[in-house]
């Protein structure tokens, strides 16, 4: 194994170049005509999306996923469009702790933690839990409302 030459400093002896060195190249790197995209048909998108929507009416399933809905009247929550005018997080988290959805998002808030392994150094520093999913028409202030809430995520439909 080729060493790093020179010395008055501990990089200086340690091996280098080799995959099992620490600082060198890996085995086998990743070359950039992976083909990271793939084509799926339309139809299967669509079917996915619709397999997925659908089971997301199940509490059953939602509650083996770990998500807090015991307090929540019905599942999926269907609310008036009002709530889109919403371009304040503090307007937000008002209105998810009336309908008694605050409880998903703080499980999400206690569940930030740090990755294991290389992944914090590859800017995926942390880790935590999905929170409810709000289904919306486009409107720029439900995203500016919701979007610093931690496990949130929108959809615009």
């Amino acid at each position: 194994i080729p060493r790093v030459s020179g010395g008055g400093t501990s990089r200086s002896g340690q091996g280098a170049f080799g995959n099992m060195c620490r600082g060198g190249r890996m085995f086998a790197p990743t070359k950039p005509y992976r083909r990271w995209h793939r084509r799926i048909n339309l139809h299967q998108k669509r079917y996915a999306v619709s397999s997925a929507l659908a089971a997301s009416s199940l509490p059953s399933l939602l509650m083996a996923r770990g998500h807090k809905i015991e307090n929540i009247a019905e599942v999926p929550l269907v609310v008036e469009d009002a709530i889109q005018g919403y371009s304040k997080t503090k307007d937000a988290v008002a209105f998810l702790t009336a309908i008694r959805a605050m409880d998903d998002i703080e499980r999400v808030n206690d569940s930030k933690a740090l990755r294991p392994g290389r992944g914090k150094m590859r800017n995926r520093r942390y880790v935590q839990r999905v929170g409810p999913l709000v289904v919306h028409n486009g409107e720029k202030e439900v995203v500016q409302g919701m979007r610093n809430l931690a496990g949130v995520d929108l959809a615009r439909v």
